[in-house]
């Protein structure tokens, strides 16, 4: 009988211990993700700089800044795997020690080749942050709840694109370029031990916690699994279903307009709009901060949807396609507007939409994938986006060289947005049943 009790109260606190340790880890991601993308940012920042040191010319600097995109969008399809063959908690750490360790390093190059390398290597080793997140609000959340903190982990990358121009302005200016790259570097370190002494996996008892939370659905919308562990077959095995390939496809006409602003958007209100470079500096930050409204509010009305009994697919789908329908509506007219305070509201309407989708289409691959393999069709996902954000600066830079006018980046983005949009609307219907 007393071991019967002491059972017993051991279950009954689970309901109020495990809600504290989960956000908490929630929040140890986001702090992550805004160390990730300021990693991603500062080479942005201090190109001026590093490009008269190093003498280089205007294409071998934009060479430089889309050597991370290249190779991290290849990385997403291995790194989905290894976070389901191995856990969240190896690969985040192994993940964010590597690229600390690339940023560090940065800062102690002389050579073009030697920082390009290093650009290359930060661009692989960040590749499964988002995966193991994914894995994380899968193994911690049950499935009417996971959109918010998926949401919350993405807000992350807003959050530094917000704060990353005065934050790496000022450490620059204060301690050079290089010392801003250990001093970010530094930050990755203290964020992977931290990650190594808080995370772990939710016990037995917390996992029929989590279920017994979950919403009811309908047995078909439900995966079949027949596995607990991935293997390389079966990953090679999403690309036989048609779902993985809607959502490349939907997931890179998106993200092309995302990297768009995140790449050309300063140029555009310096070139097009005649903003100084230090108004462009606050101006350009309006988007970014209304980006982090977009990525909250994505998540909250997916997860709203999923309450009222509406299917996970399709709840997903809600923001997501009419973020893309939004953003598309946005975008479209400003080849057309004269007026520049009109043009700065559309662009920030239209970031905002784009943003819309962000966290969801990480909590839909977790509704899509079979359990097994949610951050392998994360990851493939993920590199379809980034196959968009690596042509985005490469075409807007094509399309400014031989017109002198981002008009068609603008329609072309849109274009491409209501192409997304279609793609999980129309064709992405139901989750991946098997893997073969």
């Amino acid at each position: 009988m007393a071991k019967l009790s002491t059972i017993s109260q051991a279950t009954s606190t689970i309901p109020t211990q495990k809600p504290r340790l989960r956000w908490g880890i929630i929040l140890l991601l986001l702090l992550g993700a805004v160390v990730n993308y300021l990693d991603r940012s500062n080479l942005s920042i201090a190109n001026t700089t590093i490009a008269a040191e190093f003498g280089l010319s205007a294409t071998q600097m934009g060479l430089l800044l889309s050597a991370f995109l290249w190779p991290y969008a290849l990385a997403n399809l291995p790194a989905g795997w290894l976070v389901d063959r191995f856990g969240p908690k190896k690969m985040f750490a192994w993940a964010s020690g590597l690229w600390s360790a690339a940023t560090i390093i940065s800062a102690f190059v002389n050579s073009y080749s030697l920082l390009y390398a290093m650009r290359m290597l930060l661009g692989v080793s960040e590749s499964p942050f988002f995966t193991s997140g994914l894995k994380v609000t899968g193994k911690w959340f049950a499935k009417n709840e996971r959109g918010l903190p998926t949401s919350i982990i993405n807000t992350g990358s807003q959050i530094a694109n917000a704060i990353a121009p005065p934050l790496l302005t000022i450490l620059m200016l204060t301690m050079t370029w290089r010392g801003m790259f250990i001093f970010i570097g530094v930050i990755g370190f203290i964020i992977m031990l931290i990650w190594l002494k808080v995370y772990r996996d939710p016990t037995l008892a917390e996992k029929q916690w989590i279920n017994e939370a979950d919403t009811p659905v309908e047995p078909e919308q439900e995966p079949v699994t027949t596995s607990t562990e991935a293997s390389p077959a079966k990953w090679s095995g999403l690309f036989k279903h048609p779902s993985t390939w809607f959502m490349i496809i939907g997931n890179f006409g998106i993200m092309f307009t995302i990297w768009v602003y995140l790449t050309w958007l300063p140029s555009y209100l310096e070139k097009e709009q005649g903003f100084t470079l230090k108004e462009t500096g606050w101006i350009a930050s309006i988007p970014f901060v209304a980006g982090i409204i977009g990525v909250l509010l994505g998540g909250f009305i997916s997860d709203y949807f999923i309450r009222k009994g509406v299917a996970p697919v399709t709840s997903r789908k809600v923001p997501i396609v009419g973020g893309a329908i939004l953003a598309a509506a946005s975008v479209a007219p400003i080849p057309f507007i004269d007026n520049t305070t009109l043009s700065i509201v559309l662009l920030s309407i239209g970031y905002f939409a784009s943003q819309l989708p962000s966290g969801v289409i990480w909590t839909l691959a977790a509704d899509i994938a079979p359990s097994e393999q949610v951050a392998s069709l994360g990851a493939i996902q993920n590199f379809g986006g980034f196959l968009g954000a690596a042509l985005a600066p490469v075409v807007t830079g094509y399309i400014l060289d031989t017109t002198g006018s981002f008009n068609n980046v603008f329609l072309l983005g849109a274009g491409l947005l209501v192409m997304g949009a279609i793609s999980y609307g129309v064709f992405l219907k139901k989750p991946i049943s098997t893997v073969v």
